[in-house]
């Protein structure tokens, strides 16, 4: 049994938030090697994080900053996980909730990496719900306002994103310290027909698995806040996913506002959002020796064009009346769900 508790009580309610939110959430308890776990707490709109001895629970180390690796508040989103011995981390980065961050920290030899800062093309209020390494790049699952829809309203979409595993930043002239290689793209989950019905609230993504001897992933989604109550259950090849990384890129035409594709001859080379040393950037040595032109169309076209299908055409289960939402709140599927993993429920200590 370990207890946690915050110091900070008197300074979150100076900063005016409720009794009720000035205590110590856990938000983030992830295995950080065999033999150790990271646990990041609010700790009252001030996060910390520690890590801990699975066998003895004893503290390892020195805690450190839980800023872009844990939510200042618990209500807000929040997705980590280890790879290759790094954090990686997608939630808020401030205290009033404006900056959200896909972040890899605590790298051995390495600076953290961020997305751009307050940039609403690369993140536009976001809710992560899973983070998964496949192949070479770490994917990121969650659902944001779309800004390529904005003339229609605060419409809300289904996205994944990813980051190269080896992105090591850009160069000091252009994305510094930020992703050289983050693009994003729609997940549809609708029903095809005359007038398709879509679902466009992403609300949990389970880890891969087979799916007909194919990795995929199984997601849950329901419909827009002002729409028809409805939820559905859509899966998606990870073949179709990378395949739909490699087409054309987004940009904004005209005043109108709508979104177009980039055609291809405008697009530079090496092209933006590969992994320095692999396939087309493969005599690229480190994602800092992308020519400026790369990393300056990398930043402002981090949207692509056109959407990742589900398998099939159309989603595996639907349920109009009601929208789901699964067992735990938010993240992976959980309990109730027979592909699901439990879910960590943020607690208070």
């Amino acid at each position: 049994h370990l207890t946690w508790e915050t110091k900070d009580r008197e300074n979150c309610a100076m900063r005016g938030r409720l009794q009720d939110e000035c205590h110590n959430y856990i938000r983030v308890l992830v295995p950080r090697d065999a033999g150790t776990l990271l646990a990041c707490g609010t700790n009252a709109f001030s996060p910390l994080c520690r890590t801990y001895q699975v066998s003895s629970l004893a503290q390892e180390g020195e805690e450190v900053s839980g800023q872009a690796r844990c939510p200042f508040d618990a209500k807000q989103s929040i997705v980590a996980l280890f790879v290759d011995g790094s954090l990686y981390s997608a939630t808020v980065a401030d205290f009033q909730a404006s900056d959200a961050v896909i972040y890899r920290s605590l790298s051995p030899g390495r600076p953290p990496l961020r997305t751009l800062k307050y940039s609403s093309r690369w993140l536009q209020e976001p809710h992560f719900v899973q983070a998964l390494p496949y192949g070479p790049y770490v994917y990121f699952f969650f659902r944001e306002v779309a800004l390529e829809l904005s003339a229609l309203g605060k419409v809300v979409v289904a996205r994944v994103a990813r980051v190269c595993r080896n992105d090591r930043g850009g160069s000091p002239r252009v994305l510094e310290r930020r992703w050289t290689s983050f693009l994003k793209v729609r997940l549809q989950c609708a029903v095809p027909g005359d007038a398709v019905f879509y679902f466009d609230v992403l609300e949990a993504v389970t880890p891969t698995r087979a799916l007909h001897g194919r990795p995929a992933v199984l997601a849950l989604f329901g419909t827009q806040p002002n729409s028809i109550p409805g939820s559905a259950v859509c899966a998606f090849y990870l073949a179709d996913v990378e395949r739909a990384f490699e087409g054309p890129f987004a940009e904004p035409r005209g005043a109108a506002g709508t979104w177009a594709p980039v055609p291809e001859d405008r697009v530079p080379r090496p092209r933006p959002g590969c992994c320095a040393g692999m396939g087309l950037a493969a005599g690229v040595v480190t994602s800092g020796d992308f020519p400026d032109e790369t990393l300056v169309f990398a930043k402002e076209h981090p949207l692509l064009h056109g959407a990742v299908a589900p398998a099939g055409g159309r989603p595996l289960f639907t349920r109009t009346g009601t929208r789901c939402a699964p067992a735990g709140g938010q993240g992976g599927l959980g309990d109730g769900w027979p592909w699901g993993q439990g879910v960590a429920h943020a607690r208070r200590v």
